[in-house]
């Protein structure tokens, strides 16, 4: 096994899923192939899984990529809000058990579960996004998200009009404050008087805030009835709830996070109101991690995806940042080159 944090290109290509069951309160879909030496992929998305239109979407394209590009078999099996830890740890091991290799856990939330099954399947790679195992057989695919996060809050405050401006985080953990910590950065730095509002979902261990676009859409309203104009939600499903109550007040922008939310079919509709997304190429590094174990040189130890190499980055989709491309562009070479240093907390 080796360690990299090599960037790769990746594009999102839509498959068909032969087959969808539930089993054990949890959604699953899987595609079998005909050949016997086919690599069998085995995926456990987060809460909201396929379709959430953001984090788990991320994770979903890297995934048809490599059905389409690389022949391998999949199955698909999502997480449940209120679930125990004990069944994170199921679902690993029957993918496992079924020979699927990789076993790819989507989000943070399935780091305990990850170290504890990798050791009882050491044959078996297993990947883990957005958080680091010490575990030899587990690749942990992590992303700079502070970084992203801090090109936003440079185009929040550019876009603004009277400075006021704010954060919905899905969940109040070390990863979402990631995004925070890096938009009020970039925000104070471009408009040393703005204000940035930061309000969380959810809290401890309720992960409800992923995938609770009400409650995104309450949130968000709150914010623009106190005059904020732009508002950016690194909440999973919730951010379309978000979306959508600022695209119901013109004149306001919204700023997505995972994918491009601006062409998600769900969200499209609004697209004229989404400024820009903070994408993390989830699907990347899904992908580099299926096709290392079907060349026979399963990546282990921590990959970074970091804003040097297009880890993270900003869409451009509907051109509304063209007018401050070049300030972007600066704060970005000023990070690449460590001029900037981006905190990761608040």
């Amino acid at each position: 096994m080796r360690r990299v944090s090599k960037i790769t290109a990746a594009c999102a290509v839509t498959a068909a899923l032969a087959l969808t069951a539930t089993a054990c309160g949890e959604s699953s879909t899987e595609d079998t192939g005909s050949d016997k030496g086919t690599i069998k992929v085995g995926m456990a998305y987060d809460v909201g899984g396929r379709g959430d239109n953001s984090f788990n979407d991320s994770a979903a394209r890297g995934l048809d990529k490599a059905k389409a590009d690389l022949g391998v078999e999949t199955k698909e099996l999502t997480a449940k809000n209120g679930e125990t830890p004990a069944d994170r740890e199921q679902r690993l091991a029957s993918l496992a058990e079924g020979g699927f290799n990789p076993v790819i856990g989507v989000g943070f939330a399935y780091k305990d579960a990850i170290d504890k099954v990798a050791g009882k399947f050491p044959n078996t790679t297993f990947g883990l996004i957005d958080s680091v195992s010490d575990k030899k057989n587990v690749s942990s695919i992590v992303f700079t998200e502070e970084q992203g996060s801090y090109l936003a809050g440079v185009a929040a405050a550019l876009k603004s009009k009277d400075g006021k401006i704010g954060f919905i985080g899905g969940v109040d953990l070390p990863l979402i404050k990631k995004f925070a910590a890096g938009f009020q950065q970039g925000v104070k730095d471009t408009k040393p008087g703005a204000n940035v509002q930061i309000q969380y979902l959810s809290t401890g261990t309720d992960l409800s805030g992923f995938g609770a676009p009400d409650k995104g859409k309450a949130a968000a309203k709150g914010m623009l009835d106190k005059g904020i104009d732009v508002v950016f939600a690194a909440a999973g499903g919730s951010g379309a709830g978000a979306i959508e109550a600022v695209a119901a007040k013109p004149g306001t922008w919204a700023i997505g996070v995972d994918s491009d939310q601006a062409k998600d079919p769900a969200l499209s509709k609004y697209a004229g109101s989404i400024m820009t997304s903070v994408v993390k190429n989830v699907d990347t590094g899904v992908f580099d991690l299926i096709k290392s174990v079907k060349d026979g040189k399963p990546l282990s130890g921590t990959q970074t995806y970091a804003l040097a190499q297009n880890g993270v980055s900003l869409t451009t989709t509907g051109d509304h940042l063209k007018d401050i491309q070049a300030k972007l562009d600066e704060a970005k070479k000023k990070i690449v080159d460590g001029q900037i240093k981006v905190a990761t907390t608040l």
